[in-house]
């Protein structure tokens, strides 16, 4: 499990340069509803996440009350200045006009530069002491040195703790919004297309949060 993990932090061209760890993952990609969320979490490279976080994982493998437990956890430490994180959301309207790659890659942009200012200098984050890793097929600006790991969510924890924060906020947020919707049931499915969410669909029509472009052929 911790293959990658060993590898990455073993090469040496990270020892000298890099200063700061940044792991970021999505949710929400496949929604009928809501946007997507690009959570993004930053570290000084010594930082053992394990150690801080020895529950972390994939958060589709973690209970709400552990996901939320660990969220609670990043802001407390955030906090105390150990560590930094971000989650920045991409709306359904634009996931309709330009498509879900496109609205991923912005909110990775938007997520990762929060955390990193653009001059930055000596101990301070910069895009050249930097060093990011990306869960799947995600990608992050060309400036940073960066590795995009197949199953990192699983793999780097530092990358399940970005997977944990984006969850967590998102579904904050689907919660907030099924008390503005509360014929769909976001508060149970947040969003995803359960037998609950499509039969409400039918029954109710499009409400103004949904994907147009993910829920045409559903009302046919």
């Amino acid at each position: 499990m911790l293959v990658v993990y060993t590898r990455v932090f073993s090469q040496p061209c990270y020892h000298e340069i890099v200063k700061f760890l940044i792991g970021v993952d999505e949710a929400g990609r496949g929604p009928l509803a809501g946007p997507v969320a690009i959570g993004a979490v930053m570290v000084p490279k010594k930082f053992d996440v394990l150690k801080m976080f020895p529950d972390v994982k994939d958060s589709k493998l973690l209970s709400p009350k552990k996901r939320e437990e660990i969220y609670e956890e990043v802001v407390a430490r955030t906090k105390a200045g150990e560590m930094r994180f971000c989650v920045r959301f991409t709306e359904h309207t634009f996931i309709d006009a330009y498509g879900i790659t496109r609205a991923v890659r912005r909110a990775v942009q938007r997520s990762v530069s929060n955390l990193v200012p653009r001059h930055g200098s000596g101990q301070a984050p910069s895009p050249q002491n930097v060093h990011v890793f990306l869960d799947g097929l995600l990608y992050a600006p060309s400036k940073y040195e960066q590795e995009t790991i197949i199953h990192g969510d699983v793999l780097v924890p530092l990358i399940s703790l970005a997977s944990v924060v984006a969850k967590v906020r998102r579904d904050r947020l689907m919660i907030s919004l099924s008390n503005k919707f509360p014929s769909y049931g976001f508060e149970t499915h947040k969003g995803y297309g359960t037998e609950r969410h499509r039969a409400a669909l039918r029954e109710f029509g499009l409400c103004e949060i949904h994907r147009v472009t993910y829920c045409t052929s559903l009302l046919k």
